[in-house]
């Protein structure tokens, strides 16, 4: 017995030491070091026992490992040395994995450490230790983080758990190793969604997710419940179209990054992806693929004239769809859906593609589009008028480079440019490669315009003057280059990093990175950036802000770590190119 206590004792620290010192590369060959007995051999000598399983719990096969190889191809991108990427070292490389989090003596919590000779800015120890400081609890257990820890200012609803901000907080510790508080999340959003959700006397769908939830703690009963908002609370009273996409893309994260499908195949969670589908797959009066929403339904959650089929609510749509697709079971209950689901990717891309899509080209025939024009044979299918073409579209658009636009709709073109939606457009591969390369090469040549002195621009140009009084009704927090208005927020760093990693441009991310990090942690956090170039903290921005905070650390590790990309983008699917075929209303 007194042998097996010393054995385990020796093993444990040699093991620790090795890992903490020398990396992992030197692992596979320390272990090789130990016999049956505990006693040292020569690290040349073949090993009969592979220790390497006592330092890992039994992991569940990936749901996704047989995917095709482009795909397989995003998530094996690693700055990690060849011979960890090797696959006859996969126990070498889950082990690297494992190791990825250490003790920081300077901040004293788990921050993940620097990667294949990547230094850690400092930021990082401090983002890390504000993103801590946002956690909320339930009963013992964190459940999410609140939107910001600012106590300079008035509350308002920054004291609560927004589905849509928590998202890049949830990857920071899906990447970081710390699935439990997502997991906690989705199974709390989950329960929400059952209640009965009411504005007025009206009542909204059983599939829609809250916008966020708040602790409430009783101090006579010493009880705590969740207090959910449906958009009843909000600004405008608008549900939140968004969220249920969020919870649907961070479910298949999840997923993803841990490898246990049982979270995902609970019927509970397949009956609430499901539902959220229900709402936007039934059939109506639209005559489009799209989704026709409201102002203020997403993270434009002001009256920015976003209503109508805004990009960012049609690319999370399309996003969300292929999740469900690689979530749901083909079977039973969820088989009708499915179909469902793959008659509508068909649509959506081909729509999205064909009539959101703005490049050069396509500037000069808007330019030159007839109107009034009839029947199946019309080119200008949505009777948009030339002369109302923004003067600035014409300067803005480079030879080389394209975007998705804001909105498409009958007599209307929203020219802005939009960032959330053509980097999630990128990363659900609803944009082609060849249309994933133009949007990176806009923001190349638009640098000043998208990225200036802080990245990125939520929409591109600013609204102004008479014509911002009619959109906004005076809104007087989306003032020209302010908030939503062409406003500048870092934590769309995420995405673009992402996005740029897909397309093979990390350096663009660098170079964003490297520009947030020269103000960023000394602003203290702030939720966004006012002017032309992003220079001035905004005028009603919240400091500490949980998401800017958490969209660094996720570009940041994304950087370090490109497999972690693989979480939030899904490659081209080779059968959603559909046979082109005739209308049926067209006749001979």
């Amino acid at each position: 017995r007194r042998r097996a206590e010393r054995f385990v004792s020796s093993s444990s620290s040699f093991l620790h030491s090795i890992i903490i010192t020398k990396g992992v590369r030197s692992l596979d060959c320390a272990m090789s070091s130990f016999n049956q007995n505990g006693d040292a051999k020569n690290a040349d000598t073949s090993d009969d026992i592979d220790f390497s399983k006592l330092l890992e719990k039994p992991r569940p096969l990936n749901m996704e490992r047989l995917r095709s190889l482009e795909e397989r191809s995003l998530t094996e991108l690693s700055t990690s040395p060849p011979h960890l990427r090797n696959g006859d070292n996969a126990s070498a490389s889950r082990l690297q994995d494992r190791a990825d989090c250490v003790v920081s003596p300077s901040v004293g919590f788990n921050t993940p450490r620097s990667l294949a000779g990547f230094e850690s800015h400092p930021m990082v120890g401090e983002a890390w230790d504000a993103l801590r400081r946002s956690l909320v609890y339930f009963r013992g257990q964190p459940v999410g983080t609140i939107a910001a820890v600012d106590n300079s200012e008035e509350k308002l609803n920054y004291d609560q758990v927004f589905v849509r901000d928590f998202v890049p907080s949830a990857l920071a510790f899906l990447m970081n190793g710390e699935p439990d508080i997502v997991k906690n999340f989705l199974l709390k959003t989950l329960r929400l969604q059952s209640w009965e959700k009411k504005i007025d006397r009206f009542q909204l769908g059983e599939g829609v997710m809250p916008a966020s939830f708040k602790v409430f703690h009783d101090p006579v009963r010493n009880y705590e419940t969740l207090i959910a908002d449906f958009g009843e609370s909000a600004i405008g009273r608008v549900a939140p179209v968004d969220s249920g996409f969020w919870w649907i893309i961070l479910l298949r994260a999840y997923t993803k990054s841990t490898g246990d499908s049982s979270l995902a195949d609970m019927p509970e969670c397949q009956k609430g992806i499901r539902l959220i589908l229900s709402l936007c797959l039934s059939e109506g009066f639209d005559t489009f693929p799209t989704l026709l929403c409201a102002d203020g339904c997403c993270m434009i959650d002001r009256r920015m004239g976003v209503y109508g089929y805004p990009i960012e609510i049609q690319a999370l749509f399309f996003m969300s769809l292929r999740c469900a697709l690689l979530l749901l079971k083909h079977e039973g209950e969820s088989k009708e859906m499915v179909e469902q689901i793959v008659k509508r990717l068909h649509a959506l891309s081909y729509h999205m593609r064909s009539y959101f899509w703005l490049d050069l080209k396509q500037l000069n025939d808007i330019y030159r589009y007839k109107t009034e024009e009839y029947s199946h044979t019309a080119v200008n299918k949505f009777n948009v008028i030339p002369d109302s073409l923004p003067e600035w579209v014409f300067d803005f658009m480079p030879p080389q480079g394209g975007f998705f636009i804001g909105n498409v709709s009958p007599a209307r073109m929203d020219f802005r440019w939009f960032a959330l939606g053509n980097c999630i457009a990128i990363l659900s591969s609803l944009a082609t490669p060849e249309q994933s390369t133009a949007i990176m090469d806009l923001i190349e040549a638009r640098w000043e315009e998208l990225v200036g002195e802080m990245p990125l621009k939520v929409c591109y140009p600013a609204i102004e003057s008479h014509e911002w009084k009619i959109v906004t009704g005076c809104d007087p927090k989306n003032t020209r280059w302010s908030y939503h208005n062409g406003g500048s927020w870092p934590v769309l760093l995420w995405v673009l990093t992402a996005a740029c990693i897909k397309t093979g441009r990390p350096q663009i991310a660098r170079r964003a990175i490297e520009v947030a990090e020269a103000r960023l942690h000394k602003d203290n956090w702030p939720e966004y950036y006012d002017g032309t170039v992003g220079r001035y903290v905004g005028k009603q921005a919240r400091k500490c802000q949980t998401w800017s905070i958490a969209g660094y650390l996720v570009a940041k590790m994304m950087l370090e770590d490109p497999s972690h990309v693989g979480m939030v983008a899904l490659e081209e699917d080779k059968q959603m190119k559909p046979v082109m075929r005739r209308s049926n209303s067209w006749t001979c």
